[in-house]
This record gives structure tokens, C-alpha cells and sequence, in this order.
């Protein structure tokens, strides 16, 4: 018997992606399927659902693991890097010693899945962006998400949950045969009306499978999914502290974001964007000023 809570995966897909359950409608013999890893939101006959084994679960968690772990060594490849230069230039080519303090930008995540951002904020704190978490169901997003703006005030936005392109209700270039890229675009729309620069706040919306031309039409810098393909759960993550940690002197290519993610271009996608984080000195000894991104992670996450 297949129940609520199970974690299951479809026959008609090669048992590829580990769904969990959400609920079953015993009238139509169908459930509704949320991935484990990625953010797709599916439906499903009961029939074609099978219980996975444990053997064959590690299998696929430990395929999802191994990209993970991969991404985020790029991510701390590219981080190293980008303090390299900060240093060099900071110093004036090493010719000063005085230490400085940085400040990347601030993000606030929007997740409509409470599993999912617990995930992203655990991410956020082991690569120090400071950020500020909410769990909110996406068709609140377009009412909610602005005055959460004001109230927070960040550099960085991002709106991600669960969506799925439904075949059955109309042809991919259709909003309105997406579960919930409309809740998204309405909620980018709503934002830029107040923030109108691509610079001065910086907007990752989307989830698995959205509509992409119409969240970069919105006004969002980076989104999902061009090629209307899962992307996983933690991939708007990377995008963001990429972001957050390139001086706002420089600018952030398309591709070199793309290359710490999980899903690639067409999973993910954007338009150039100014980077946001500023260095300052002196450090005052015992401050803890240089351990800002550190306090503001720790303050901000709920």
C-alpha cells in the first residue's frame, strides 16, 4: 500500500528521482508526489508508483550527494579566488598590511517548502552569506513577499518552492500550464514596481521545470528553467553567494554562476549582473567587525 509520507519513485521515469508523498486521492487512485532533492511538484497514478528499497534509495542519494559535494567545491574554488584579488587590490598589491572587513550582500529566501529552505539556510551559513529565511506558501508570494522587502531590506531576493509544467493544460509557452510560475512572476512584477534596477536588488525566482522567459521578462536576474528541467533544491543557493561575494565593482557572467550549480544552463539562467560585496578598513581590535557575514547569518535566519 502506497501512503502519505512514503518516498516512492515512478515506473514511467526509470525510478530516477526519489518523490515523497504528499497526498493521495483515493477517488482518482492518483498522489501527489514533492521530490526529495529537486523542487518538483508532480502527479502521478498509483499505479505507476513503486516503494523503493533502502539499498536502491542510498543509490540515488548518493548520486545527489556526489554533485552536490562537487558544487560546492567549484563554489569554494571560486571564493578563493575572488578573496585572492579582493586582497591583492584591498592591499594595494600587498603593499599594505592593514587587515579589512568584508560585507556581502544580504539575502532574503522565500521557500515554499519548509524542508527545502531548512537545507538552503544550512547552506547559506556554511558558505557565511548572511541571510534571513521565510517559509511561505508561493500563491502568497505576490501579496507577501513585498512588504517582507521593506521590512528586511536586502540586496538579494529569492522566491523558489515547488512547480511542474502540467502538459495537460496547455503548450509549454503557456503561464497558465504551470503550477505555480504565475505565483512567481506576479510576485517579481510586484517587486520591480518598487525596484526597478536589475543592480539594485538582485532576484532569483523559479523552481523545477518554470517558465523562464517570463520570469526574466518580470525582471528577475536569474531564474528557472530554460529548458523546463528539474533543478535542484539547493542550486539558487549557489547562484546567490556567488553574488554576494563578487566585489560590486565587478561584473558576474551568466556562465561563470552557472558552473558551481547542479542543473547548468538548462536547468538555470540569467542576464549580467554587478556583484555586492564592499570591503572597508581598519578592523578595531576586538570588534569582531570582520566576522560581519558570520553575526549577520547567525542574527538573521529563521
Amino acid at each position: 500500500m502506497i501512503r502519505e509520507g512514503m518516498i516512492v519513485a515512478r515506473k514511467s521515469y526509470q525510478c530516477d528521482i526519489l518523490f515523497q508523498v504528499y497526498k493521495i486521492d483515493e477517488q482518482l487512485q492518483t498522489a501527489e508526489l514533492i521530490g526529495e532533492e529537486v523542487r518538483l511538484f508532480a502527479d502521478a497514478p498509483l499505479s505507476d508508483l513503486v516503494l523503493m528499497s533502502e539499498s536502491e534509495k542510498d543509490k540515488l542519494r548518493h548520486a545527489i550527494k556526489e554533485k552536490v559535494d562537487r558544487s560546492f567545491r567549484l563554489f569554494r574554488q571560486d571564493y578563493k579566488l575572488l578573496k585572492q584579488k579582493r586582497e591583492y587590490v584591498t592591499s594595494s598589491g600587498y603593499k599594505q598590511t592593514d587587515r579589512y572587513f568584508e560585507m556581502p550582500g544580504k539575502v532574503l529566501h522565500v521557500d515554499g517548502d519548509n524542508r527545502y529552505l531548512e537545507k538552503c539556510l544550512t547552506l547559506y551559513k556554511k558558505v557565511n552569506v548572511p541571510v534571513v529565511g521565510v517559509h511561505m506558501p508561493e500563491v502568497d508570494m505576490p501579496k507577501r513577499v513585498p512588504k517582507l522587502i521593506e521590512q528586511v531590506r536586502p540586496d538579494v531576493l529569492v522566491i523558489t518552492g515547488h512547480d511542474a509544467y502540467l502538459k495537460s493544460k496547455g503548450e509549454k509557452k503557456d503561464l497558465h500550464a504551470y503550477r505555480h510560475s504565475k505565483h512567481f512572476v506576479r510576485t517579481v512584477k510586484e517587486v520591480r514596481a518598487k525596484s526597478h534596477h536589475l543592480d539594485q536588488l538582485v532576484i532569483f525566482a523559479g523552481a523545477c521545470q518554470s517558465h523562464f522567459e517570463s520570469l526574466i521578462k518580470a525582471g528577475a536576474n536569474f531564474a528557472s528553467s530554460p529548458a523546463r528541467v528539474n533543478i535542484h533544491a539547493l542550486d539558487p543557493v549557489y547562484i546567490v553567494s556567488k553574488i554576494c561575494f563578487t566585489s560590486f565593482m565587478d561584473r558576474v557572467h551568466v556562465s561563470d554562476v552557472l558552473r558551481n550549480t547542479l542543473s547548468n544552463e538548462g536547468g538555470l539562467g540569467g542576464v549580467e549582473t554587478r556583484g555586492l560585496l564592499r570591503t572597508g578598513m581598519p578592523i578595531q581590535s576586538g570588534s569582531g567587525i570582520n566576522n560581519f557575514s558570520k553575526e549577520e547569518n547567525e542574527d538573521g535566519a529563521k
